[in-house]
């Protein structure tokens, strides 16, 4: 890694710095997530696992059969929560998924190892009651923003017998990256998040994404072309580590910052909403 100075990885990784609309950007977020809630048939607070933090909230399929959505948020494993990504689930319960929105414990009360595994048992549960809300559990797709979306990369890779022994083999079937994080190691010198995620050379191996075998996939990368350099080069290094049969799509979004980038995924008309269609097999002919 090219040497620089930790103002430089601040100023690369601290989205909310870059992004001067952040706050009010977030709070639209947490209000059309109410919303949705309100307006939407959904369960929530779930438990999926014994320990806090682990619920989820679903939003069942409007007929059986349906593939199922699994959107994991970001926050740099240390902040926001699901009840803030509600907004996710309409468009895509409209398009004819079930959607799957789950929390994790928050760093530094845990660390990000935890919460990969907190996410696999979100995961499989999804897998074992997916028919109860109209999905189908062969048809398990993950999405994840930022730090999800390195979540979402993690999962890919997961061993799922290691998991639970009724799991199969290959639980997901595909996954889709935005603005994801694949290689750690920069994240050691960004001062703003080296006090709460802890990280050591140790852990960056063994969380590091780029650094795994190429799973089956496949795996969709995005990142907003607004992004930082370190954004828009994590991106790339996937597709260079994992090969385009592994990650086909691999693709920075015009005119979209590390935010907005959130909206052209729930927007029919958005790039990064098609290329979701698609993961689900609800793509339009």
């Amino acid at each position: 890694m090219v040497q620089h100075d930790p103002a430089w990885f601040e100023a690369q990784y601290n989205n909310r710095a870059r992004v001067s609309e952040a706050p009010e950007i977030l709070s639209r977020w947490a209000q059309a997530s109410v919303l949705a809630r309100s307006r939407m048939t959904c369960v929530l607070d779930v438990a999926y696992g014994d320990e806090p933090g682990e619920t989820l909230d679903v939003f069942p399929a409007r007929q059986s059969g349906a593939p199922v959505l699994v959107y994991i948020h970001g926050g740099y494993w240390r902040a926001l929560d699901k009840a803030d990504h509600s907004f996710v689930a309409p468009a895509f319960v409209q398009a004819g998924a079930m959607v799957v929105v789950p929390n994790y414990a928050l760093c530094p009360a845990v660390t990000i190892g935890q919460i990969a595994l907190q996410t696999a048992r979100a995961v499989a549960w999804a897998w074992r009651h997916a028919a109860q809300y109209g999905g189908d559990p062969s048809r398990i797709q993950v999405i994840g923003h930022s730090a999800g979306g390195h979540l979402a990369a993690m999962l890919l890779c997961c061993h799922w017998k290691t998991v639970a022994a009724d799991l199969p083999g290959r639980l997901l079937a595909g996954a889709m990256s935005i603005s994801g994080l694949y290689d750690l190691e920069p994240l050691r010198h960004a001062p703003f998040l080296q006090a709460d995620l802890a990280l050591d050379a140790a852990s960056v191996r063994r969380l590091s994404p780029a650094g795994f075998e190429r799973p089956r996939g496949p795996l969709i990368a995005l990142v907003g072309a607004d992004e930082s350099e370190e954004f828009v080069r994590q991106n790339r290094l996937i597709r260079e580590r994992w090969g385009a049969g592994a990650v086909p799509v691999c693709q920075a979004l015009a005119g979209l910052n590390h935010f907005t980038v959130l909206h052209d995924l729930v927007d029919p008309a958005g790039g990064a909403h098609r290329h979701a269609l698609r993961l689900l097999g609800l793509a339009r002919r």
